[in-house]
């Protein structure tokens, strides 16, 4: 599935279409965060949302001692 969302697979236009949709959803709504900003980097082309992901989670990881990591409930990063 998300193969289909990889920037070679996809243009700019269809990129947008897909963080719009995101942002409609009703769960991304009390997140907090900015999907255009978050994924700003996917939208030009510059990295794949799983490299995003990947560094939002080792960045908000190691900023807490592990014994003191309580995981998030919900997501709308896909």
């Amino acid at each position: 599935m998300a193969d289909k969302y990889l920037i070679k697979d996809t243009t700019k236009s269809e990129r947008i279409e897909l963080i719009k949709k995101w942002e409609e959803d009703a769960s991304c709504e009390s997140s907090g965060i900015d999907l255009w900003e978050y994924f700003r980097d996917y939208i030009d082309g510059k990295k794949e949302i799983s490299q995003i992901n990947l560094e939002y989670n080792a960045s908000y990881l190691s900023e807490f001692p592990e014994d003191d990591y309580t995981p998030r409930g919900g997501s709308c990063m896909y």
